[in-house]
């Protein structure tokens, strides 16, 4: 992941690792799913503490930009990569029918497959 912190800037270092994340998430180099790099690693890779490294992943997932999925890691979210929220909305709405019928994850994707090949 290409960032790159200006210790020059009038902007904060979190705020810049923001901008930054969120410039490629929304250029596509960070596409939904990426998994972000761990609080403790970035900052050890950027040589900044590591509450800046957590204020700027809580700042976008505060954004819905990414999503902390504990043990799991950060990821891009798909409105972050430029799905539509619609889409997004759409998506999860099927997800939790799915859940709610008792359909395997397998079974509910092969499913949209066959739905969208009509």
């Amino acid at each position: 992941m290409d960032i790159r912190i200006d210790p020059a800037s009038p902007i904060a270092p979190y705020d810049q690792i923001r901008r930054r994340i969120a410039e490629l998430a929304a250029d596509g180099a960070l596409p939904a799913g990426t998994k972000l790099p761990p609080v403790r690693s970035l900052a050890a890779t950027l040589d900044l503490a590591v509450n800046t490294v957590a204020r700027a992943y809580r700042e976008l997932e505060t954004a819905g930009l990414v999503e902390t999925r504990g043990r799991l890691g950060t990821v891009i979210t798909a409105r972050a990569a430029g799905t539509s929220v619609q889409a997004q909305h759409a998506a999860e709405s099927y997800a939790a029918t799915t859940r709610a019928l008792g359909i395997p994850p397998e079974q509910a994707l092969a499913l949209v497959r066959a739905a969208l090949s009509l």
